[in-house]
C-alpha cells in the first residue's frame, strides 16, 4: 500500500511528520510512503533518525500553506505547497490510496473536495474524530468541523458514513448512533434536528438510539454522534479542553502539599495511565468521510506519535471495502 504524508503544515512538522513516517513503515511491512515538503530538509531529518530503508520516497514542495491562507487562494496560488502537491498526486495515481496532512483543516477540506471527489451520493464530506469512553471504548464525532451549515440529509449520511467507518476500521459491529440534542427527548430540538430524527429512525442501514445530550458523550453509550459541523467541533474541543484542564488541576493539587505527593508516588502508575487515556493524541486524528479517496486531518499539534496513529487511520481505511458498503447504504435510502 502506498500513502501521502504532508510533511509541512503542523506546529510540530516536519520532525514529528518524518519521525511518525518512520515509525509507521515499522509497523506495517506492505507500506511505503511519499514524502512531501522541502525535500533538503526532510532528508536531514531522516538522518537525524538514522533511516536508510528505502520505503520512501520525497517529493519536493517548497512552499507551505498556512492558517493564515484562505482556501481557495492555497489551492489557486501555492501548487508547490506539501499539501496541494500531496492531493494532487493523490488524484492522479491510482496506486496512491490516501493523505495524511497535519496542516490548515479549511485548505484540506477544499482541496480534497475539489481535487478528489466525494463517493456518489455524498453532498459533502465531513470530519470523524474519535474520543474515549469510560468503559474503554471509543465514540466517533461526525461532523466536528466540515459543514458549519447543514441539511437533515446530510445527518443521514454522516450517520451512514461514521457507521461504515467505526465498522470496517475498528470493528465496532452495529455501531450505536445518537443525535447530538438539547435532550433525549424525540421532540426535542430545532427544526434541523426534528426534522432529522425520523430521516434516522426509519434508516435500516444504521442502528440509531435516539438523541443524545453533550454529557453522555464519553459514556460508553453511543458509537457515533452525529451534528452539524458547528456543534461538532464545539462539543470536542470543550470535551479535549476539560479534560486537558483537569490534569493540571490534579497536577497543581499533588504538588500543594507534602502528604498529597506521597499519595501521588503510591498512585504514579495510576496517574500515568490516566494521563495516557486523556490524552487525545493517541486516538489519531480527524478522518474526512466522504471522499472517493482516504483523508486523514491530524492534529495541528500532533507528535510523531499521533503523525503515526494517523497513518495507521490510513492504512486500515485503504485496506477495507468502506466505500463499497456506504454506496450501498446510500442506493437504498435514495430508491
Amino acid at each position: 500500500m502506498k500513502l501521502i504524508v504532508d510533511c509541512f503544515g503542523g506546529d510540530k512538522s516536519p520532525a514529528a511528520n518524518v519521525e511518525g513516517a518512520v515509525l509507521a513503515l515499522k509497523e506495517h511491512n506492505d507500506l511505503s510512503l511519499i514524502l512531501t515538503g522541502d525535500e533538503t530538509i526532510i532528508k536531514n531529518e531522516l538522518d537525524r533518525l538514522g533511516y536508510t530503508g528505502e520505503k520512501f520516497e520525497i517529493v519536493h514542495a517548497p512552499e507551505v500553506i498556512t492558517g493564515e491562507d484562505k482556501p481557495t487562494d492555497a489551492i489557486r496560488l501555492k501548487k508547490e505547497s506539501s499539501m496541494i502537491k500531496a492531493i494532487a498526486m493523490l488524484r492522479k495515481d491510482p496506486e496512491i490510496s490516501g493523505v495524511v496532512s497535519t496542516g490548515a483543516t479549511g485548505a484540506l477540506i477544499a482541496a480534497a473536495t475539489l481535487r478528489i471527489g466525494r463517493i456518489r451520493g455524498i453532498r459533502r464530506p465531513a470530519f470523524c474524530p474519535l474520543l474515549p469512553t469510560m468503559d474503554g471504548g471509543i465514540v466517533g464525532i461526525c461532523d466536528s468541523g466540515a459543514n458549519v451549515d447543514i441539511t437533515p440529509e446530510m445527518l443521514l449520511h454522516q450517520a451512514i458514513l461514521g457507521s461504515a467507518y467505526l465498522k470496517n476500521v475498528y470493528g465496532v459491529k452495529n455501531p450505536r448512533v445518537a443525535l447530538l440534542n438539547v435532550g433525549v427527548e424525540s421532540e426535542k430540538g430545532d427544526d434541523l434536528r426534528k426534522k432529522a430524527y425520523p430521516m434516522l429512525r426509519d434508516c435500516d442501514s444504521i442502528n440509531f438510539v435516539g438523541n443524545m445530550e453533550s454529557r453522555d458523550l464519553l459514556s460508553g453509550k453511543y458509537d457515533l454522534v452525529v451534528c452539524d459541523g458547528f456543534s461538532g467541533n464545539v462539543l470536542v474541543k470543550t470535551t479535549e479542553g476539560t479534560a486537558l484542564e483537569l490534569l493540571k488541576k490534579l497536577k497543581k493539587d499533588i504538588y500543594s502539599k507534602t502528604i498529597y505527593k506521597i499519595g501521588a508516588l503510591l498512585m504514579k502508575k495510576m496517574f500515568m495511565e490516566e494521563k495516557e487515556f486523556m490524552n487525545y493524541h493517541n486516538y489519531g486524528g480527524s478522518v474526512l468521510l466522504g471522499c472517493e479517496k482516504t483523508i486523514v486531518k491530524g492534529h495541528g499539534s500532533s507528535d510523531a506519535n499521533a503523525v503515526r496513529i494517523c497513518i495507521d487511520q490510513a492504512y486500515k481505511m485503504s485496506a477495507g471495502a468502506m466505500n463499497a458498503e456506504i454506496e450501498k447504504a446510500l442506493e437504498k435510502i435514495n430508491g
